[in-house]
């Protein structure tokens, strides 16, 4: 999975932001934190979520089961923009 070409992120030094260019659907923008600037990070090439976990868990010493979770949300709310493809 990789993130659509619909999207583009930037980083304003604060917040992550998800913005959507020409072709996507999604009409909006996407505000995150640096947890979510991570994955999004992660997403700009093909990628697993077992990647992104493992990413994480080298970055934040955070349970497994959490981060897992975590991850598992954010990409769920990004599929529903179309900000995700497979």
């Amino acid at each position: 999975m990789k993130l659509s070409s619909g999207f583009i992120m930037h980083d304003d030094g604060e917040d992550k932001l998800l913005v959507p260019i020409g072709s996507a659907e999604f009409s909006g923008l996407v505000r995150g934190n640096e947890t979510a600037g991570f994955i999004i990070n992660a997403l700009m090439k093909d990628t697993t979520v077992d990647n992104i976990v493992q990413g994480i868990m080298k970055k934040y010493d955070a349970p497994e089961d959490m981060v897992r979770s975590d991850v598992e949300n954010i990409i769920a709310q990004l599929r529903k923009i179309g900000a995700v493809t497979d």
